[in-house]
């Protein structure tokens, strides 16, 4: 049992290279349907590619391994150890493993497996595997198995995982197939389901056969089921159902597949996000980030090898994976940042500006006053600054009154004004400005003499911006033109209630009313904003108003949708001079010169409405929710959470104890006080743990270096055991046979027990815990009997000689648990009917049925292969 210990130990680190492995990324373009371009990280790695090639490897490595090892080290003679492992393993994987996941689901849960294709593939290659075996132990050649089934043993490997990659990506024939699909009300889409068909709040189900259903909509492909489903946002994609035909899924969205598990973790951790703000409304945005992280980790769909891995730590004492992570990460954001300091030299050099860089005023202000502001330094010193007036499109003397002169600040004044002298007349004319500048700045002592530069020191004051103020005169003679200071506004869906200015311009005598009101674009009123129709008034010499509207956030990842603000045409509530002229009813001969151009001008002088009355408002997704989802996502990386950076971190986990007992509830984030368990298990694996600890971290060659060592490790302690089991065996008086189905069996799958129990708690479907254990007995043949044993055929074929091996209690183990392994396939598949709801789970009854079922079919293999063994019944 010390040695099964050291596997576990080490297959942990196996697991753990294998995680970082499958989890590298790379960086790909989408091209979407409207032939828009987007760069998206994806992994490298295809899930069920990973799943039956190095997860399982990593799984069922000891099992491999010691079937390999033992035919080596017999003089490449069959041994009944290293098969029989494999058979007693499958058999305790499919029966025992599977049972204990249906039971330990809480009553009235249920997991359904979510990829049917991939799972049918995997079960019949589970089954085969074990039939194959008996045909050419028994059937095609008995008692010598030839070169060439060897071969085809170790082939059926690559076929196994290429069939399966083919179900995964829908090619080949699965695109012809029939397909289920759900229409959505809300969304008018149509969302492609497979293996359940559960109907969402709002919507109708139904069923076709690549006819489209009248309404119509867009289509999606989707690799759901549970009521999830995914969205397009394409009219190219609208377009694709145009004919009436439900084009397959793999044409319609070839090039947003690669982006699909993107979205999908996307829409996770934004509904994370969502819920947390409503369970938890008075957090601050790091903190709801913090938890979200956890969050997201506990509920994410995780890989066989992380729950291997939660498994083997929690057993000898290291820890729960993701408390340890959370923790970690808690203990590190807690420093506090240092505040910026600020400019080295503002304690000593005073900074003299502008208050304003613009200033406005009307027409007939009369005196504009404008502040200077001193910031800064010592307060020791006297400045003196001087100031100008300057032309723009205003002119000295007709509409403005051209100033200069010196401000003074004494020690301690901190603030000045200057005046300026604003014309007033009753004339018509476009919005004027003047500039105001600063210039020959002095410095003097506290009784006002003036100091000399000193060479080498720095100075006291300085000017800085602004340096220059802009002053804009605006004429009262018109009622003003009215128009938004732009023509689109792009707005953040986050924020709420938005503020539009209405800016009057060229002129403000008078009030005016101006009526507005909203028009949805592809933003929906009621979904996107709320709808807004009223007035604004503006009274005598107001130059701008502000109008509100309510922005809807549904804190969507991607938005780009719009809608308009119009302005109507404004009236006058109370006129002004230029009414009086425009009521003159004369006729233009009888008005003089002057008058014809008093009324032209008084003619220009109505409200209207400007350049922009139109706004167009872009409703974006907010910067901050993208970039805190984007940031989530990964950090979510469950590769960052099992990796190891260096030995250092490594001997330091090796000899701390960490608490491993209680489940991943969403309250209890925080690391518990070790137990009396994990003190206990601690010591006794602390040998292994340090000794391990000398492996390669994860984080060299990107997890490659430690899959190498720990693979070497793993086979070195295999065949020790392999060894030690022999023994054992003859020392009780067991036959090789039954000590490899009972005991090297057990010892080498306990591990995968406690992670397929994790796994069927805490993940929402089955795959992880029931689809595994298929796709693990299949490669259990096809590399730990298929290598073994193509090694040896070649190497007596080549002696000129043939690879002999008894069929006996091998064939007969073989044989019964194929039989009960078809029985356990159709009561899984039976507990499909809507009556239990799923593999896993279910009602009270079912589900004590099922497990008391698979745990009576595993002790009868048992009890049937050990007298088959011992000669009580006959075998093959």
């Amino acid at each position: 049992m010390y040695m099964f210990l050291g596997v576990s130990i080490i297959a942990d680190r196996f697991m753990a290279s294998i995680e970082v492995i499958t989890s590298q990324e790379k960086e790909v373009t989408i091209t979407m349907p409207n032939g828009e371009t987007s760069v998206a990280t994806v992994r490298i790695w295809n899930e069920t590619v990973s799943n039956l090639t190095l997860m399982a490897l990593g799984s069922s490595a000891p099992e491999i391994l010691l079937s390999v090892i033992e035919v080596c080290g017999h003089h490449f003679n069959a041994g009944e150890l290293g098969p029989g492992t494999i058979v007693g393993s499958a058999a305790f994987n499919m029966f025992v493993i599977i049972g204990l996941c249906v039971w330990v689901i809480p009553e009235g849960e249920t997991r359904k497996i979510k990829h049917l294709r991939v799972f049918f593939i995997t079960a019949f290659w589970s089954i085969f595997a074990y039939i194959w075996l008996y045909l050419i132990l028994s059937v095609i050649s008995p008692g010598v198995v030839e070169v060439w089934e060897a071969l085809v043993t170790l082939l059926y490997f690559p076929v196994c995982v290429i069939l399966a990659w083919i179900a995964d990506r829908r090619l080949l024939f699965y695109k012809y197939m029939g397909k289920r699909y759900r229409a959505d009300k809300r969304h008018g889409i149509v969302v492609e389901t497979e293996g359940d068909l559960t109907p969402i709040k709002g919507g109708v189900e139904m069923i076709t056969d690549g006819k489209f259903p009248p309404r119509g909509g867009a289509v999606m492909p989707a690799e759901n089921c549970g009521g999830t489903q995914d969205r397009t946002t394409g009219a190219a994609a609208m377009a694709t159902v145009a004919g009436g035909n439900l084009p397959n899924s793999n044409s319609t969205m070839v090039n947003v597949e690669s982006n699909k598990e993107l979205d999908e973790s996307r829409k996770e951790v934004i509904r994370i996000l969502k819920e947390l703000k409503q369970k938890y409304p008075d957090k601050e945005l790091d903190q709801l980030v913090e938890l979200a992280n956890y969050y997201a980790l506990l509920h994410q769909q995780k890989s066989r090898a992380f729950y291997r891995i939660q498994a083997t730590r929690m057993m000898i004492g290291a820890g729960n994976v993701l408390k340890k992570h959370a923790a970690d990460h808690a203990r590190r954001t807690a420093v506090v940042d240092e505040e910026t300091p600020e400019d080295d030299d503002l304690g000593v050099c005073s900074r003299i500006a502008f208050e304003s860089a613009h200033s406005q005023c009307m027409e007939n202000c009369g005196i504009l006053t404008l502040a200077v502001v001193c910031q800064g330094g010592l307060g020791e010193s006297t400045f003196y600054v001087d100031y100008r007036t300057e032309d723009g499109s205003a002119n000295a003397g007709s509409d403005y009154e051209y100033s200069e002169g010196t401000l003074v600040f004494k020690p301690g004044e901190t603030r000045k004004e200057m005046k300026v002298g604003i014309i007033d007349d009753d004339i018509f004319e476009e919005d004027e400005h003047f500039f105001v500048r600063l210039l020959n700045l002095r410095v003097g002592d506290a009784e006002g003499m003036f100091e000399s530069d000193e060479v080498g020191t720095a100075p006291k004051g300085r000017l800085v911006e602004p340096l220059v103020a802009t002053v804009t005169i605006l004429d009262d003679d018109h009622a003003g033109i009215f128009t938004f200071s732009e023509r689109v506004l792009r707005v953040s869906e986050s924020v709420g209630t938005m503020e539009v200015t209405v800016v009057r311009n060229s002129g403000a005598r008078g009030t005016v009313i101006l009526p507005y009101h909203t028009e949805a674009g592809t933003a929906k009123a009621g979904d996107d904003f709320e709808d807004a129709r009223g007035e604004l008034e503006f009274t005598n010499d107001q130059t701008t108003s502000t109008l509100q509207i309510r922005i809807i956030d549904d804190e969507e990842y991607e938005k780009h949708e719009n809608f308009y603000i119009v302005l109507e045409e404004p009236r006058w509530l109370k006129r002004g001079i230029s009414a009086l002229l425009l009521n003159q009813d004369l006729a233009e001969g009888q008005m003089s010169t002057e008058e014809e151009e008093a009324r032209r001008i008084a003619e220009m002088g109505k409200p209207i409405l400007g350049e922009h009355s139109r706004l167009e408002v872009v409703i974006e997704e907010s910067y901050e929710f993208k970039s805190t989802v984007d940031k989530l996502i990964k950090k979510t990386n469950l590769a960052l959470v099992i990796g190891t950076h260096s030995w250092r971190e490594q001997f330091v986990e090796a000899v701390t104890v960490s608490a491993g007992n209680g489940d991943d509830d969403e309250e209890g984030r925080e690391e518990r006080l070790p137990s009396c368990y994990d003190y206990v298990m601690h010591f006794v694996t602390v040998f292994w743990k340090v000794l391990f600890a000398c492996v390669p971290p994860t984080e060299y060659w990107n997890g490659w270096a430690c899959f190498f060592v720990s693979i070497t490790v793993i086979g070195l302690l295999t065949a020790v055991i392999g060894d030690l089991a022999s023994h054992f065996g003859c020392t009780v008086g067991l036959r090789d046979t039954v000590t490899a189905v009972v005991f090297v069996a057990l010892g080498t799958s306990i591990p995968d027990t406690f992670a397929s129990k994790v796994a069927a708690t805490q993940d929402q479907h089955a795959d992880a815990s029931v689809g595994n254990v298929t796709g693990s007995n299949a490669v259990n043949v096809f590399l730990g009997i298929g290598v073994a044993w193509s090694v040896a055929a070649v190497y007596w074929a080549a002696q000129g000689k043939q690879f002999r091996v008894d069929p006996g209690s091998l064939a007969f183990s073989v044989t019964l648990f194929t039989i009960f392994a078809f029985i356990a396939m159709g009561v899984l598949l039976f507990r499909r009917r809507p009556s239990i709801g799923g593999e896993l789970g279910g009602p009270k009854v079912p589900r004590l049925l099922t497990s008391l079922l698979f745990l009576g079919l595993w002790f009868l293999y048992i009890f049937f292969s050990s007298l088959e063994a011992y000669c009580h019944i006959q075998g093959f």
